[in-house]
């Protein structure tokens, strides 16, 4: 059975509070719930209503580094900066008792993508093995390029290329169904192929980032072949309610989730 989390920048957003959020998680049955940019609330505080409701803590974005960008990972002449955003997530994540990183590459002009390239691989092999030291992994997504124009990390194949080049064991793809349909598709036989460096997964609907019941990609079948295929990671849903998010959740019954009040 796959296990199913929440993620709280998307979901529960009718609660402005994300303390609040953790808690709502909780009441509809999430086992687990990953976080965005939650660096405006103490670790502390934020970890104590986690321990309260018993989640597991999945991981965090590295901030996004200043007006217009998305991530500094993959920005030439901004090292300095990225590696001050990354111990900031890396001490956050550690002081909450998460477990990963996902490390945003960032817009780069076409002209300047072979350096970054370069800046890339850089930046995540020393991230890497900081976060080795604390026990904690390091994700890559590929996104789409209508929603984030000149985002540096776009295609499956690329971010599997980048991380044999950076080497380390604990680079690992954050594989969103939704992002890759858009940009790619054949979901299933992409994830097939890449499944050993796969360490997260996320779901949406596409196009309209809804709850995954309507749309284009078929994710009963999705969820079969995970289960097929062995995946025992967490599936997130990092989606937009079309409402008020408990509403919109009757997807989830046929796979186990359900208020703990019931």
């Amino acid at each position: 059975m796959l296990r199913f989390a929440a993620n709280i920048a998307y979901m529960y957003t009718e609660r402005p509070s994300l303390l609040e959020r953790v808690g709502a998680a909780a009441h509809s049955g999430f086992p687990a719930i990953e976080l965005q940019f939650p660096y405006d609330h103490a670790p502390a505080v934020l970890k104590a209503e986690i321990e309260k409701h018993k989640l597991t803590v999945l991981g965090l974005n590295t901030e996004r580094g200043g007006e217009g960008q998305f991530g500094l990972t993959a920005v030439p002449g901004r090292e300095r900066d990225f590696d001050a955003l990354f111990k900031q997530a890396l001490d956050y994540i550690v002081a909450i008792g998460g477990r990963s990183v996902h490390c945003l590459a960032g817009r780069v002009p076409p002209e300047s993508r072979p350096a970054a390239e370069k800046t890339f691989v850089a930046n995540l092999t020393r991230a890497a093995d900081l976060a080795a030291e604390k026990g904690k992994f390091l994700l890559i997504e590929p996104i789409n390029t209508i929603e984030r124009p000149n985002y540096f990390l776009n295609y499956v194949e690329h971010a599997a290329d980048v991380i044999a080049k950076v080497g380390r064991p604990n680079v690992k793809i954050q594989y969103d169904f939704y992002h890759v349909q858009i940009m790619q598709g054949d979901l299933i036989r992409r994830f097939e192929k890449v499944q050993p460096l796969v360490g997260h997964v996320q779901i949406a609907a596409v196009p309209s980032r809804h709850e995954p019941d309507e749309g284009e990609v078929n994710y009963p079948a999705i969820y079969e072949a995970l289960d097929r295929l062995g995946y025992d990671g967490w599936v997130a849903c990092e989606y937009r309610p079309r409402a008020r998010t408990e509403v919109g959740l009757g997807w989830g019954r046929a796979f186990g989730l359900k208020p703990t009040d019931a």
